[in-house]
């Protein structure tokens, strides 16, 4: 029989007494984020950006710190949005403290912190560490094995607005430590140390956006081209947990930042003593990279990227070096020998012309007009060969194969449910800013799931040793008889 509701507009003004308390489900995400993280913390780390005497009260810095979780957690982009989104939802009410009859505090309050009270400062960093460091309480981030990537985040701007500008390339903070290693070695084989480098700056054109001047133009094979910024990022494979969170505009190299962040990451959490291995992809494999990590005593995998080669030419590959020689040996037998080591920290080895015009793979082997075949081989190449041996190692594949169900599921779960595939603001350090609350966002989901679950599996397991400790003490074969019993876990 085909029911008909009353909806007249009497009654749906009618006053009722609501308990909002009642409104939100015992396993809504809020509530079990709001049942296992205590947010008082964040009054301590911005209390020095509020005046104790003067001015108006503040809203509740917990209060704003809520707002803008809620719009990270459910990928609301606009803080206007926000704001209406959050009068008729009982559950967002619920978590901020507010009332249905209390007014929502203004989007816009939001914005005036950032820009001003905030700004320049390191609160969204501290916010971030305090989350880390909550989950190495609860034995969610055990520091044995690192995970880094980067992935691009578009700019707020227009790749057609642009223009071209100088600018200079400062060298790498590494060039004195490769510069010495080099005289080291000229030394070793009977040349002269070259003269110091000095300053060495090059210039180079690049496109600046007249929109966002602090991001840069991306352009890399495989990925989309325009206006990007870079996050870079660091996961602990337990339970994914982020440790790390770090933007540059898209045209730095993932290499170039890598081993700063990671040091800051073993300060930060003091994962001196428990690190063990970390896992990168291609992009991180550099002579510098594989050094540092390996001199570190960790076990570094990193997927090899191998020199692009003339088709129908040997490759490096193909010659095989002989460490104690110092020469390299060609597919013919015959020896490269030691020729010179370049300011860039690569030795050259180079075949006998002589020898090389009478080969009968000649053809294979080289196209220069004298008969020679150089190969290049870096100063630092054994420590690559080391990582190569522990990418190819079956522990290493292991590890590395936990890179698709940790870092890339990280930043997919970012872009698809938190909005970082877009940036929502301008400048780097509002980027650096929606970096820090989309990371903070996902832990705190994991962080809540994970205790929630802990807890409900206490409260099993405390059952059933109360039930079988109460059949213990009843008489006969142990079973329950005839008595029923009703045990409730609320």
């Amino acid at each position: 029989m085909l029911n008909r509701t009353n909806s007249t507009q009497s009654n749906t003004s009618q006053l009722e007494l609501v308990d909002i308390e009642l409104l939100v489900p015992e396993n809504h995400l809020l509530r079990l984020i709001n049942d296992h993280v205590d947010f008082s913390f964040i009054r301590e780390k911005v209390r020095p950006f509020y005046s104790e005497t003067k001015g108006r009260p503040s809203l509740d810095p917990v209060v704003l710190f809520k707002m803008m979780l809620i719009g990270y957690l459910y990928g609301i982009r606009s803080e206007r949005q926000l704001e209406q989104e959050i009068i008729p939802n009982a559950a967002y009410r619920w978590f901020l403290g507010l009332n249905f009859s209390d007014s929502v505090p203004d989007h816009s309050t939001i914005s005036w912190n950032r820009n001003n009270r905030f700004k320049g400062t390191t609160v969204f960093q501290e916010i971030f560490d305090e989350v880390v460091h909550l989950a190495i309480h609860h034995h969610m981030v055990a520091g044995r094995l690192l995970i880094s990537d980067s992935t691009h985040i578009q700019a707020n701007a227009n790749k057609n607005a642009y223009t071209m500008q100088v600018v200079t390339d400062q060298p790498n903070k590494y060039l004195a430590e490769l510069e010495e290693a080099v005289n080291e070695d000229r030394v070793a084989h009977g040349k002269n140390p070259l003269p110091p480098a000095g300053e060495n700056t090059t210039e180079k054109k690049l496109k600046k956006s007249t929109t966002d001047p602090e991001c840069g133009f991306m352009n890399r094979k495989g990925k989309p081209e325009g206006f990007f910024f870079l996050d870079h990022r660091t996961v602990n494979h337990k339970f994914n947990i982020i440790t790390d969170v770090y933007v540059t505009p898209g045209n730095v190299n993932d290499a170039t930042v890598y081993l700063e962040r990671l040091k800051s990451q073993i300060e930060r959490f003091g994962f001196s003593k428990t690190l063990e291995s970390v896992a990168l992809d291609s992009g991180y494999f550099t002579a510098h990279i594989c050094k540092k990590t390996l001199d570190m005593n960790l076990f570094p995998v990193i997927a090899e990227r191998k020199a692009s080669n003339k088709e129908g030419k040997f490759s490096k590959s193909q010659f095989t070096y002989e460490t104690e020689q110092d020469v390299y040996i060609c597919p013919a037998g015959k020896t490269l020998t030691y020729g010179n080591t370049n300011r860039q920290g690569y030795k050259e080895y180079r075949s006998d012309s002589n020898v090389c015009k009478e080969c009968p793979f000649l053809e294979k082997c080289t196209s220069n007009a004298n008969k020679q075949r150089i190969i290049q081989r870096h100063i630092w190449e054994s420590y690559k060969e080391k990582v190569v041996h522990n990418r190819q190692s079956k522990d290493g594949n292991d590890i590395y194969q936990l890179r698709c169900q940790t870092i890339e599921r990280s930043f997919a779960d970012a872009k698809t449910l938190h909005g970082l595939r877009y940036c929502r603001f301008r400048g780097k350090e509002k980027t650096q800013e929606q970096a820090f609350m989309t990371a903070v966002a996902q832990n705190l989901k994991k962080i809540a799931r994970h205790l929630t679950k802990q807890s409900q599996q206490g409260s099993s397991v405390f059952l059933s040793i109360f039930t079988n400790l109460f059949k213990s003490f009843l008489p006969g074969t142990g079973r329950l008889g005839c008595i029923k019993t009703t045990f409730s876990t609320a």
